[in-house]
Parts: structure tokens; sequence; C-alpha cells
């Protein structure tokens, strides 16, 4: 990540200063590295110094030459630093710190200020802000702020007690600062977390020193009992404390060096771009939406809402499923290896799979009322064996279209699912069992007449089951079905066709039929147009079928909240059309 880390402090002296940064270099450092003494201080800290590790794939090497600030840096005149280094981590002559990542050749470099005139004038300027104007309410805490000439900044204030200090305490902030506006303020969950730990480490360490000198010597009651005198001449240079004698920490610089490069090296791997070929696709904003609204959802639950949650409902969220079992028995084995690898064998693999094993009568009949958006029951002993067939045949629909309990004790109306499981003695209500709008797959075991010869080397434990497929309203053999229907099962059947390339044949059919349900939805209720127009639409688009009519209406349930807002903010009001008539 392109992007440095400043450790800065606010002197009652001199004002905000930078103390330690740390920066990315990805050129080559320059010859003549320091002495060995200060990369065994480097090393020692990165196994493990107060709480703080280092990635073990960063190596320490030699320190940076020239890291120091001398006649020729861009830092602060000597004059202005203060004489007890309260305004100075590492002593002069010091060459600072360096940690070498093998896989990426990418060099941290920690130092008090940084060499490059530019790079010391924008962290300049972040500091004097972050502990001046850009401070949230109380002074200490996260705050973000920049703009696009001197890059944008996420900022933490925090405390340090002082038992010398006016108020028993100092100002400090670790500021992050890089270019990247959207890259930053994505990274602001991860920065806060990991920052507010390095925060608690220093305030720990300082605490004790605290504490230990107002046992031995409480400051309050000798400031009660002591003349008043203007504060600046009573402070005797105690005020500028560096913060390693604050934290009694005489390798805080290196574990800071440590804690900073792997900040910048973990905050850079935690986000990729990917290139994506045109607009995304329905299922991909679809997906995004409920990543976010589940997200919302974890954060605003809790211990007692969950516990007041009636167990006989099952969880269940549009496109994936939760399952019942809880935390507990989620991490413990339920089973040995031969078991699980015996379980397994018991799945669908694919839906070339399932229209093997099913028959192709009953597997149209069940793909049509897939598509037609029917509720879809399977009744079974096998959970794992449910949970394949839904996952198989979740592929023929948009993920919007997807709304699955995987296994129920008790009947689930359809409203709330069309994929549902349900044990083998769980009544189902005779209306649901003679509707034209359900269908059950029944999994029995199997007689001896009714075994089938096992097409590939991992059927044989599904050749124990017999699969009963009924419904209200059966599929005609000879009915046309929807026009995608048939092209699936014309992929099913083509030998030629690999399982990966139906894949990718149920994907562009299903990109076909989205765009088709994406005209017909701006056409009908975006537009407002009358039925006869619709009919010659759908003549157009080739689905003036009722079968294809039907499942464009319930597809089009599938489209993501993104897309309709974006149609619904474009839809001219009639004032504004009357106008331009």
């Amino acid at each position: 990540m392109n992007a440095i880390v400043a450790l800065c402090h606010f002197c009652e002296l001199h004002g905000p200063r930078t103390l330690f940064c740390t920066e990315v270099l990805h050129s080559p450092l320059p010859q003549g590295a320091g002495s060995g003494d200060i990369s065994g201080q480097n090393e020692q800290a990165e196994e493990e110094e107060g709480g703080i590790q280092m990635s073990s794939r960063i190596r320490s090497h030699s320190p940076a030459e020239g890291a120091s600030a001398d006649s020729s840096s861009p830092g602060p005149k000597k004059s202005d630093m203060c004489e007890a280094s309260g305004c100075r981590s590492l002593a002069g002559g010091h060459p600072g710190f360096v940690s070498h990542d093998k896989e990426t050749s990418i060099k941290y470099v920690s130092h008090q200020h940084p060499n490059h005139p530019q790079l010391f004038s924008i962290v300049r300027q972040a500091c004097v802000r972050s502990l001046s104007c850009e401070v949230c309410p109380g002074r200490e805490g996260p705050i973000f702020f920049g703009d696009e000439q001197h890059g944008f900044v996420f900022s933490h204030t925090f405390f340090i007690k002082d038992s010398l200090a006016r108020g028993f305490q100092r100002w400090y902030s670790i500021i992050t600062i890089m270019m990247d506006r959207i890259y930053l303020i994505n990274s602001w969950p991860f920065l806060l977390g990991k920052i507010r730990g390095i925060i608690d480490e220093l305030q720990g360490k300082a605490l004790k020193v605290f504490e230990a000198e107002q046992y031995g010597c409480p400051q309050r009651a000798q400031r009660m009992n002591t003349a008043f005198t203007p504060f600046l001449h009573q402070r005797n240079g105690n005020a500028a404390r560096s913060l390693t004698s604050l934290t009694n920490d005489e390798n805080l610089w290196a574990c800071l060096h440590t804690s900073f490069a792997w900040l910048l090296k973990a905050c850079g791997s935690r986000l990729t771009e990917k290139l994506l070929e045109g607009a995304p696709t329905e299922d991909t904003l679809v997906q995004m939406e409920k990543l976010a609204d589940l997200k919302e959802e974890s954060e605003g639950w809790d211990g007692s809402e969950e516990e007041e949650k009636p167990s006989s409902q099952p969880d269940v969220v549009e496109g994936q499923e939760l399952s019942k079992c809880s935390p507990e028995t989620s991490l413990m084995p339920d089973c040995n290896s031969w078991n699980v690898a015996h379980r397994r064998l018991s799945v669908f693999r694919s839906l070339r799979h399932m229209r093997q094993v099913l028959g192709a009568s009953a597997f149209r009949m069940l793909a049509w009322h897939v598509l037609m958006g029917n509720q879809v029951i399977w009744k079974a002993r096998d959970m794992d064996l449910v949970q394949s067939a839904f996952d198989v045949l979740r592929t023929m629909l948009p993920v919007g279209c997807v709304r699955i309990i995987p296994y129920s004790d008790q009947y689930e109306e359809a409203y709330r699912c069309n994929f549902l499981g349900l044990g083998p003695h769980v009544q189902i209500p005779p209306h649901i069992l003679s509707s034209e709008f359900a269908v059950l797959v029944e999994v029995r075991a199997a007689t001896r007449s009714s075994l089938y010869p096992a097409l590939f080397d991992d059927e044989q434990s599904l050749n124990k089951y017999e699969f009963i497929v009924t419904s209200g309203s059966p599929v005609a053999a000879d009915r046309v079905g929807p026009t995608i229907l048939n092209k699936i099962e014309a992929a099913l059947t083509n030998q030629n066709l690999s399982v990966d390339v139906v894949d990718q044949c149920l994907v562009c059919l299903k990109e076909e039929w989205m765009n088709k349900v994406k005209v017909l939805f701006k056409f009908t209720k975006v537009d407002s147009r009358p039925k006869e127009d619709t009919q010659k639409l759908l003549s157009i688009l080739g689905a003036a079928e009722e079968d294809n009519v039907k499942l464009l209406k319930f597809w089009m349930t599938g489209l993501s909240k993104t897309y309709k807002s974006h149609l619904m903010s474009t839809v001219r009001s009639p004032t504004s059309s009357e106008s331009r008539n």
C-alpha cells in the first residue's frame, strides 16, 4: 500500500511534531547500510515486544542510511527540538529501521521524518491538522480529512499518561496518509482496529509507569502545596519527556516499526483490484446487496435477540441459507473421516447427473417448476443429499430468485422459500400436494426391482434411493415449455459438452433472459405501456408463449435494487415532458 504511517506528538513548546514515520520504498535503497546493532534490535522487536508482532514474511535488515535528520534533511532545526527528547524519537546519528519483504521486493523504512521534501511537507501538514483543527469530539478518536493536493489522512488521536505533564497527560496521534481517497475509506474498519490495538499497548505501558510514579511521589498533592508560578517556569524540562521514558520501553521505536510495517503490508494485501469486462451482472449486483444487508443485520444483532428468536422458525435468506446448528456443534466433528467421505458420495454433482438419476421426464417436470418459481419440496432423511439437490437446481435461476430453507421440521409457506427441505415424516398440507404451484420429490429406500445401473463410479450410493416426483399439475411430455428449458435440456443431452461448458452455457442463458426481463420491466413498470404494446414487445423478444411470460414475470423479482432504483430515477416527470413537447 503506497501510504505513510506516522506517530505525532503535541509539544507544549513547539506545537505539533512528527515523532516517527514508516514509508514504503519500491526502489532499491542506497548502498552503505548502518551497523548491525540496530539490526539486532529490529529483529528482536519482530519476535514479540509488548504484544505487537511482525509478520514472519517480513524480515529485518540493516537500517537505512541517511534516515536521521542532518543538515541536509528537510526536518526541523536542532534549535526547535526539545532538549529532553520530547520532540525526538531516534537519537542523533541513528540510521533508522528497514524491513525487507522478499515476496514483493518492497522495503519498509522508518525514521523520524521523510527525507523527500515533498513528503516531509505532506506529513508535516497532516501532523499539524491532526493535532489542532481536525479532531473528533473529546479530542480522542478517529477522523478522516484531506484533499487531492496534500493527500487524504486517517487520524486517530489519543492521550498518554504523564505524571509531570499539565493535566497528567500528553496528546498524540497516529496518522495514515495516502493519495487514494476511496482505498483509504474502504480501509477504515481495518485501520481503526489495528491502530486502536497499537494505542492500547502504548497507553497500557504508560499507565503502569504513571501509577508507579504517582505511588512514589504523588504530583497532585505536591502541586497543590506549591505556590503558584507561571507554568512555563516550573517545568524545568520535565514537560518534554520522551515516549520511551513515558512507557519505560527502550525498544519502543523498533516495535512501532514492525507494527507500522505490518500495517502497511496487511492493509495493502486485504484489498485487490479485479478487472471486470463490461457492466456487472445482475447476480453480482444482487450478491453485493445481500452481503451489505447481512453485514448490517449482523452488526445490529445482540445476544438477547438471538435468545428470543423462536427455534421453530428456520433461518432463510434470499439467495443463501443458514444452518440451524449451534456454534458449539458446528465446531465439533460429528462423524469420522470415513463417514464424511461416504456421505459426500450421496450427493448430486451437476444438473446432468441429476437428470440421469431422476430420468428425463421427471427432471423436466422438476426443472419446469424451478424455472416458473413454484415451490420445490424435497422429503428425505439425508440432509446432505437435499442440500446438494438445491445447490444444483439453484444454478438455473438468478441469485435474486433463490430463497432456500435447506431442512425444516415443519412445512413452510411458499412466500418464505421456493426451495424447501423436509424430513421424511413431516406432514404437508393436502392443498399443497394438489396444487399446480408446487412439486414434491420424495426420496425413499429403493426396492431391488427399482435399482438402476450406476453410470458413475460415485453413483453407487445414490443407487440405494428411489426418487418419486409428483405435482398437482404435471408437465405434459408434448408441452413446449419455456424456451430456456429446452435449451438447457439440449445442452445436458449433448455428451460432447463437458460439465464446465454446460455451466457456462447456463450463465449465458441466464444473462440472455435477464436482459429480456430488464427490457420488459422498463417497458411495463417504468414506461407503463398498454398491453397491446407489451404483446408486441414479447413477440420481438421471442417470449410470447405462456410459459415464457410466466418465467419473465417470476425472474423480474430477481432484479437488483440498484437496477430498479436507477430506472426509477431516470423516469421523466409529466411536467417536464409536456414542456418539451
